[in-house]
């Protein structure tokens, strides 16, 4: 790849910090000083920490990328290292372009400053022109929704107010490259919705867009690509479902339920769901499926007394709480006689045709009439992108949760039309 291809090249990055172990720190100044008279050559023990360590790739013009990883795997600080607010302890990075970093929102702006002047402030910090600003001025107001409280100091904006101003001034600056850190996890629904819709406008413009996000549903719906990052180092680099397909396998693993410490549950207690897991097609546990692929969903239990048809429901619910799906052994007098000690049930789901998000679990077990145990979001898992109908577009979040088996056809307008106005005249 040609430099004029670039947008990013990153080459053996690595940022080392030290961590400092004090267990018998002095915490006032009296300690302090007899510390030190008693213990004159007490050495503080201090211990290396690479966050990144020899992490290379590229980024293509015009590319929107992810970085996708859990809390700690190093993100953050490659984003700081990109927008050089912290400095790298090893490697290169060439930026062939002006960037836009949105890091922390709201970072820049002063509380006792109003709306109008934090604006020109903001734009200024993150590299605008005063000329820029006003030629954005507009867009930017309208963005955010703060038109009447344009004239209004800060400190006094909702959360929410203060987080859409944040974002609509970083997004409408004219970079090259923009870089936003989880900005997606803040505001309100409809925020969220603009903000894709504003990054897929500045992806679509031919600019450079780095995400760091744990919504997966927002990383496929705006991303071709993304980086995984474990634990400082680089673990894949590929096409965003793969991607995504990586990260929930390994990364989710630990989010499959454990149930023995839930104290939020209710029942009688004979009989207690103890763990959920998530089998694939291929035996292996995980937390990620495709829509319509077969998967196994495997309850583990506990019960305390032999027990006769014992009935289990899984109920799988969207992000909102909404029920999507009820998977009860009753409705197809499916019931199980319990022995006394631990168990399992396994319930064998051909496919759910949902659209790549994530989604909650609830358990249910009782019969006859009684009831042992429920427990609400035991487990979360993902619907992994997939390209189910072959020409990559699936529905987006507002368009419903359902993918749906059809096919559209031009049909013969005549005799549509005189078998409809037949029907209508014998009904």
């Amino acid at each position: 790849m040609s430099s004029s291809d670039l947008a990013i090249s990153i080459r053996g990055v690595g940022k080392k910090y030290t961590i400092r172990h004090d267990y018998t720190a002095p915490t006032t100044l009296g300690e302090a000083i007899v510390r030190r008279l008693r213990h004159p050559f007490a050495r503080v023990t201090r211990e290396p920490f690479w966050a990144l360590r020899d992490v290379s790739f590229d980024v293509r013009r015009g590319e929107a990328l992810a970085l996708i990883g859990v809390n700690g795997a190093g993100k953050s600080t490659l984003l700081k290292i990109l927008s050089r607010i912290t400095q790298m302890s090893e490697g290169q990075v060439d930026l062939y372009g002006r960037v836009g970093s949105l890091l922390e929102v709201g970072t820049g702006f002063n509380q006792e400053l109003t709306g109008r002047e934090n604006i020109f402030l903001n734009g200024s910090i993150l590299g605008m022109s005063r000329v820029e600003i006003r030629q954005h001025f507009d867009a930017i107001v309208a963005f955010a929704g703060v038109e009447r409280f344009l004239d209004t100091p800060v400190k006094h904006y909702s959360s929410g107010m203060y987080v859409r101003l944040a974002f609509a001034v970083a997004a409408h600056l004219r970079s090259e490259i923009l870089i936003v850190d989880e900005v997606l996890a803040v505001g309100d629904l409809e925020f969220q919705r603009k903000c894709l819709g504003k990054m897929r406008d500045v992806a679509s413009d031919g600019r450079t867009v780095l995400l760091v996000s744990h919504n997966m549903t927002a990383v496929a719906g705006l991303c071709s690509r993304a980086v995984v990052l474990r634990s400082g180092r680089l673990a894949f680099d590929g096409d965003v479902a793969h991607a995504i397909a990586e990260y929930s396998a390994r990364e989710g693993a630990s989010l499959i339920g454990d149930l023995r410490d839930r104290h939020d549950r209710a029942g009688k207690g004979e009989i207690r769901s103890t763990s959920i897991a998530l089998r694939g097609a291929d035996g292996e546990l995980t937390r990620a499926v495709r829509p319509f692929e077969p998967f196994d969903i495997v309850v583990s239990y506990e019960a305390r007394v032999a027990l006769p048809e014992v009935d289990v429901s899984i109920n799988i619910e969207s992000r909102d709480g909404s029920r999507l799906a009820t998977l009860y052994s009753a409705f197809k007098n499916e019931s199980f006689d319990v022995k006394p000690g631990a168990g399992t049930f396994v319930c064998r789901v051909a496919g759910l045709p949902l659209r790549p998000d994530t989604y909650g679990i609830n358990v249910f077990l009782g019969g006859n009439h009684a009831f042992y145990d429920h427990v609400e979001r035991a487990v979360s898992f993902d619907i992994a992108p997939h390209d189910v109908y072959g020409t990559g577009r699936m529905p987006q979040w507002n368009e419903g949760p359902l993918i749906a088996s059809y096919a559209w056809h031009a049909g013969d307008r005549d005799r549509e039309s005189s078998e409809l106005s037949a029907r209508s005249a014998r009904s």
